[in-house]
Parts: C-alpha cells; structure tokens; sequence
C-alpha cells in the first residue's frame, strides 16, 4: 500500500467507520431515518470515536499504534466543531487506523475491533452519553 499521510487515511476511516455504524443500527432494527442518525451521532462524533479507542487501544499492535499517531499528529486545517482539540485529534487518530486497515484489505482485524467496540458500546452506551 502506498505511504498515505494520516489525514487521507482518517478521511476514508470516518466513512468506513460511519457506514458500519448505520449498517449496524439499521441490522438492530432502527428503520426511522431521524432516530438513526441521533444513534449513528454518538458512536460517529469525536467523542464517541475516543470511547471507542479507549476500548482497543491496548489491543493494537506496534504497526497499528503508528498509524494511529500518524493521523493524530497529523497537520489539518479543519478545526473541531462540537469538541476541544485533543479529542479531535484522537478521533482523527482512530479513523486514521480504521481508514489503513481497510485500505490495507486487512478485513479480519477491522472487522475484529469493530466488533469490540461495537458491542462494548451497546452495554455503556447510555452510560457515556
């Protein structure tokens, strides 16, 4: 795969982060459009992807960690909307991860931290929110 900077990565990780979120949403059950994105929004935002992160961060590998770093540290001229800086830049970090391993084809491992952030955030889900 090509050197990609972290800010390309996390470009195509929030959209491949975003569509497995709503497919999941959708595959619970939620078929009305205004209750999935309220539900979609809390996974989606800055701050429910650094809920996610805390969950697999200690089940990344070394390569992993990098890209991550990659795409935090990553130089962009957006600036967060709705959160303060660190968080974005974490955010930014973690789709930066999601963003290589689908680039990378890496399928079972994205579909493997998914999963765990997927159903860890189903049993806390009303508690961080």
């Amino acid at each position: 795969m090509i050197q990609l900077n972290g800010t390309t990565l996390a470009y195509i990780g929030d959209a491949i982060y975003e569509v497995y979120i709503r497919e999941t949403l959708i595959n619970k059950g939620l078929t009305k459009v205004e209750k999935l994105h309220n539900e979609a929004i809390k996974y989606t935002s800055a701050k429910g992807q650094l809920v996610a992160l805390e969950k697999i961060r200690d089940l990344l590998t070394e390569q992993e960690i990098s890209v991550f770093k990659r795409g935090r540290n990553a130089n962009s001229d957006r600036k967060p909307k709705n959160t303060d800086l660190s968080i974005y830049k974490q955010a930014t970090g973690f789709e930066a991860l999601i963003g290589y391993l689908h680039l990378s084809k890496n399928t079972d491992r994205l579909n493997e931290l998914l999963n765990i952030i997927i159903k860890w955030e189903q049993n806390v889900l009303t508690f961080f929110i």
